[in-house]
């Protein structure tokens, strides 16, 4: 009797990869197969292994989003000036060396430089034109960011906007963001920076609750990193997150070594208090980029970030010419409507003693209206009176 072929499966990280790819939650792929998440769960994290019908299912499942993934890759594949574009800001975006990438866009460290770009890449990148090295950097950390910044806040609209924002700003300085050692670090701050304002609580749109990930691990791991202070949330992110150092996790959070380290303690105490299974930095860490896949965030286009950074910069100028027009005819008019000459101004009035007040005239009396009644008779038939005469 011979025992049937066992049916091969790919690895852990492979099936979270093709699932998170697939844009599927592991509540949608256990209803596909038939099992319970948490039995996805554990196919995914290697603790188990499916046996039987599961695996069959399990394997042809993997192997239909292995195959629409590739076909994506083929219909999204993008020109020949781009990939070589996407191969130079490659070289300045790393991954996380050793983790399974999936946060994704981290900066390297400083000492990661001299590995960089080789030669072919420096003379392809002095081909590069301002706007397509900005769309690979763009393309190449955007979507990751956008995963990042959901983390930090918890709200889908509001992580696009900050990545963005930071993009655009990029984009308005792009010859210093183009210059410096680490782009992707430049944008990363810049958008963390604006979705951890404390003035978004004041808007509108964002006083409405966000719709919360449909699993209850998911729900439980983001409300707990919501509980956390913005700067102790973003050092957790940065360092079991992302995979930076200490002193590079420092410097992003304009802390110094001892505060960070504090900060990353209390983040992580307080994680583990509320989740006991996330006390080990690689579950952790694991469980940060499942999470940041359950929103299922796309990035905009390129161009429409570019766009949108340049009508910014038009509005902007405008409004500024607008202003110094109106600032230059408001000076213009003063100059024409003020007096010429000195006027000095009015002294108050002073009371002068010692004369007597001014009496009005009463009424008349008897002997005074009999005369005023004689001269107006009179008059008329007085003596001519003498006309002078201008000679």
């Amino acid at each position: 009797m011979t025992r049937s072929p066992v049916t091969p499966l790919p690895s852990p990280d492979e099936r979270r990869r093709l699932r998170a790819a697939a844009s599927l939650t592991r509540r949608q792929l256990a209803e596909r197969v038939g099992v319970r998440p948490e039995t996805v769960r554990a196919w995914e994290s290697g603790r188990s292994t499916p046996r039987g019908r599961n695996r069959e299912a399990y394997a042809k499942l993997l192997a239909g989003l292995a195959e629409g993934a590739a076909a994506d890759g083929t219909r999204e594949s993008v020109p020949v000036r781009q990939e070589e574009a996407a191969a130079v800001v490659t070289t300045m975006c790393l991954e996380k060396p050793g983790g399974d990438g999936r946060l994704g866009a981290v900066a390297p460290k400083p000492s990661a430089f001299a590995q960089a770009p080789p030669p072919s890449s420096a003379s392809r990148a002095e081909r590069l034109t301002p706007a397509q090295a900005f769309d690979a950097l763009y393309s190449f950390c955007a979507p990751a960011l956008v995963r990042q910044t959901y983390l930090l806040t918890g709200r889908r609209a509001l992580a696009r906007e900050s990545v963005e924002r930071a993009f655009q700003l990029a984009w308005d300085r792009w010859p210093e963001v183009a210059r410096d050692p680490d782009p992707a670090g430049w944008v990363r701050a810049a958008a963390y920076e604006w979705a951890l304002s404390p003035w978004h609580r004041y808007r509108r749109r964002h006083r409405q609750p966000e719709p919360p990930p449909p699993d209850e691990d998911d729900r439980a791991l983001l409300e707990t990193l919501l509980r956390l202070p913005p700067p102790y949330r973003r050092t957790l992110l940065l360092y079991d997150g992302l995979g930076l150092g200490l002193p590079e996790t420092a410097a992003e959070t304009e802390a110094s070594t001892r505060a960070t380290a504090g900060r990353l303690t209390y983040a992580r105490e307080t994680v583990a208090a509320r989740l006991p299974e996330l006390s080990d930095p690689d579950e952790l860490h694991r469980r940060l980029a499942e999470l940041a896949f359950t929103g299922r965030l796309r990035a905009a286009e390129p161009p429409v970030v570019r766009g949108g950074s340049e009508r910014r910069a038009r509005f902007w100028t405008r409004a500024a010419v607008a202003f110094t027009v109106a600032l230059i005819g408001t000076t213009a008019l003063t100059l024409r409507t003020a007096p010429t000459g000195y006027e000095p101004p009015v002294p108050p009035g002073e009371t002068v003693r010692g004369v007597p007040p001014r009496v009005a005239p009463g009424p008349l009396s008897e002997d005074d209206r009999e005369l005023r009644d004689r001269l107006r008779e009179e008059l008329p038939r007085g003596p001519e009176r003498l006309a002078p005469q201008a000679r």
